[in-house]
């Protein structure tokens, strides 16, 4: 029986922003590596970490992760770093500039869309979005629920 969070690449999915796909429209994803201290690692192993509400800021021509909550590693009492730190993002230096660009234009940003493990790396999947308005997000229910409905019916038929 295989295990849902691993895939044949060897990636293991640690954490994921579902509501980021509902909230935005993603442009471009973007696959970063990140600095982490000391018991973060083994906290990420065990699945313990939240992408809710976090978001990417360019700073001095470094990318970091903001609001991402790693909690605590239960055995590592005193070296456990802050849960909501900031992370710094590994990018090369022309895809910073890049995204420099694109996230100047209005109403863009950069959003995590998942925390894994790609080999024995910590990996992020970044998104290059923009804001859906209610509307959008209201069409885009509406279209999921008629396609639940018509493979249902399928289904039965």
């Amino acid at each position: 029986m295989k295990n849902s969070n691993k895939s044949a690449e060897g990636i293991k999915i640690v954490c994921s922003n579902r509501k980021a796909s509902h909230d935005y429209h993603i442009i471009e994803k973007i696959e970063a590596g990140i600095v982490l201290a000391g018991t973060e690692v083994k906290s990420l192993r065990e699945g313990k970490a939240n992408l809710k509400d976090s978001y990417a800021l360019i700073k001095d021509e470094e990318i970091y992760l903001l609001n991402c909550h790693i909690s605590p590693y239960s055995p590592g009492a005193r070296e456990n770093p802050p849960p909501a730190r900031a992370r710094k993002l590994l990018l090369h230096k022309k895809e910073i500039q890049r995204l420099i660009g694109k996230t100047r234009e209005k109403g863009f940003t950069l959003v995590p869309l998942k925390i894994y493990f790609k080999k024995a790396h910590a990996k992020v999947e970044l998104a290059l979005v923009k804001g859906k308005k209610l509307y959008d997000k209201r069409r885009a229910l509406k279209e999921k629920e008629s396609k639940r409905e018509l493979e249902r019916a399928m289904k039965n038929r």
